[in-house]
């Protein structure tokens, strides 16, 4: 049976040429540490590793590479930005789009003293910048927005949202998981950028980050102490970058891997990535658009959305329809609620969810026209 991968949101696949070799061959041929070596090959990693903070450096337009910070997962980014500078008695915006890696910690700050309002977005996930406003408060230290939509696509305003952040002295924490490596973003912008390897920069899972200005990195205590191979005879955390954020044993493989497909987006170029998702979500929109029981959830046009798209198949199940999908004709998807409840409540998809077809940099327009017609058979019978 043929085999078509649509569920780039969550994780993109194919990785970027090069991935598993870079993985392959640190673990076969090098496999050392680094920063806790006195060796050769301990210091040629340590400059890959430097050589990777640049290239995202450059991407996000940082100003220096000692501000890209590498975690677990852009959830764990998240966290250690909200959790580390939120204090009791604080107050932040955020909006009704938001994916539960800004949720959960959220809720779990408001039972220890932070509250937070939620700006409203429309049924199609828009957000108007200016509405943050009203929800100022002197209490009010931060504001954080996902970049993009993971359930609808929609691209948020982080520009203009910027501006006000910094006409109100606000910290302004943007997620990008959805938008890395797919949209071009500057990091300066805000004080603080998440992002995750797996998804838009086509690298492994278990590797993400978060770029920060050195200046606002004295404001968030870190989630996680312990070595970092950096001045060792102390027992007090180094209170400088990258060491502050990133105690024990980094994910070598992984950041070796997101290296490479780096150099891959960066030989094709982001605009190129866009433009050709862009096409192919454009083409969807309009076959979907046409094939009657499924309803288009979010923006009908291509301005400021990104490859994702969620279809309500009225009056059908949304689980049997994807279930079909794979077991009939290899298409893979995702049902539900998207870990993004929020989102779904503000799309009038809640409690049911929607099917979530997520395009990347590898699918063709023949998948398109197969998903397309596979749809149809579907919903025939």
């Amino acid at each position: 049976m043929r085999k078509v991968y649509a569920d780039n949101s969550a994780t993109s696949y194919p990785k970027a040429p090069g991935v598993s070799d870079a993985i392959k061959d640190f673990l076969d041929n090098t496999g050392c540490n680094v920063n806790r070596g006195g060796y050769a090959d301990s210091y040629n990693i340590a400059m890959e590793i430097l050589d990777t903070r640049q290239m995202l450096a450059d991407m996000f337009c940082a100003r220096s590479p000692q501000e890209v910070i590498f975690t677990p997962s852009i959830t764990y980014s998240l966290n250690t930005l909200l959790l580390g500078f939120l204090k009791r008695g604080d107050h932040v915006i955020t909006t009704s789009m938001e994916h539960n890696a800004v949720m959960r910690p959220l809720h779990a700050l408001s039972k220890m003293g932070v509250a937070y309002d939620i700006v409203p977005c429309d049924e199609k996930g828009i957000l108007n910048a200016v509405d943050i406003i009203p929800y100022i408060k002197k209490e009010t230290k931060a504001v954080v927005m996902l970049h993009a939509s993971n359930v609808c696509g929609t691209v948020t305003p982080i520009d203009a949202a910027s501006e006000i952040c910094k006409r109100n002295n606000l910290r302004f924490f943007v997620d990008a998981a959805q938008t890395a490596g797919v949209l071009d973003i500057d990091a300066r912008k805000m004080d603080a950028l998440a992002f995750t390897g797996h998804k838009g920069l086509l690298g492994p899972q278990g590797i993400g980050g978060f770029i920060i200005k050195k200046e606002f990195a004295d404001e968030i205590e870190p989630l996680i102490t312990g070595g970092t191979g950096s001045r060792s005879h102390e027992i007090e955390q180094p209170d400088f970058l990258p060491d502050k954020f990133e105690s024990g044993t980094m994910n070598i493989p992984a950041i070796l891997g997101l290296k490479a497909a780096l150099e891959y987006i960066n030989s094709t170029g982001i605009k190129s990535i866009c433009e050709h998702e862009t096409l192919l979500t454009s083409e969807f929109i309009s076959k979907v658009c046409g094939i009657e029981g499924a309803r288009l959830i979010g923006k009908e046009d291509v301005a400021d959305r990104t490859a994702v798209v969620s279809i309500d198949f009225e009056g059908n199940d949304n689980a049997a329809i994807a279930a079909a999908l794979d077991s009939d004709y290899g298409i893979m998807t995702r049902c539900g609620l998207h870990c993004a409840p929020l989102a779904h409540k503000t799309l009038n998809t809640y409690p049911h969810g929607t099917v979530r077809f997520s395009f990347g940099h590898f699918n063709t327009l023949d998948e398109i026209e197969y998903i397309a017609q596979a749809l149809k058979e579907i919903l025939r019978k």
